[in-house]
């Protein structure tokens, strides 16, 4: 287990403050290292399978180092009170990223290829606009597969949470916190039952479309 610096006295703290205001690069090292169990204890909150642990300690540390680059000794604060907001800030930033990346990647995904041998994504069943009769036949055609596979391959709550992300089904769209809100769980619970459902809908049309290739 790893041990940190434990945290300055408020005397330290001012002692070191003074210094690195001077310019000591030292001092200011000292600051960061005996604050890092404060990035530990801050970064513990946001764990989870989906959030890798080294990924959230080096983002906190980067906050901490914001954090004592631009905090004003000048004012009636401790030094950590005002770090953790910094901390706080860039690990929701991070958090905010990963979330939209993720679900760009899940509408992304390739899960099949149409009639004509180009790759079809989720994205395409849901959002492309058919542009002659033909596509529009194949458009209809995959939306029934899409909702077919959804009933078929989906349990229930797979089901709501899939529909309510992404309006499917007549559903309305609508957040992750909103849909965990609504079910009592955790919103972190929630994007593990979106993606494991993605990834069952993306097993589903790429094993059906090989047999389908085969015949």
């Amino acid at each position: 287990m790893k041990t940190f610096e434990k945290p300055l006295s408020e005397e330290e703290e001012k002692y070191y403050l003074a210094r690195w205001k001077k310019g000591d690069l030292e001092a200011r090292n000292k600051l960061i290292e005996h604050n890092l169990r404060l990035v530990a204890h801050i970064a513990k909150k946001y764990q989870s399978p989906e959030h890798d642990p080294d990924d959230l300690i080096s983002t906190g540390i980067i906050g901490l180092i914001k954090g004592v680059m631009t905090f004003d000794c000048t004012k009636n604060n401790r030094l950590a009170t005002y770090a953790a907001r910094c901390i706080e800030n860039e690990l929701l930033m991070l958090l905010r990223t990963k979330k939209k990346l993720s679900r760009e990647i899940s509408m992304q995904e390739r899960i099949g290829t149409d009639q004509d041998g180009r790759e079809l994504r989720l994205m395409d069943i849901l959002e492309s606009e058919p542009v002659d009769i033909i596509e529009e036949m194949e458009q209809e055609k995959n939306i029934l597969r899409l909702r077919e596979c959804l009933e078929r391959v989906l349990d229930g709550r797979e089901l709501q949470v899939i529909c309510e992300r992404y309006g499917l089904l007549g559903r309305k769209e609508r957040t992750q916190r909103e849909i965990a809100k609504e079910l009592g769980i955790s919103r972190s619970y929630v994007s593990r039952i979106e993606k494991r459902a993605v990834e069952r809908l993306r097993e589903v049309f790429v094993r059906e479309e090989g047999a389908n290739q085969k015949r």
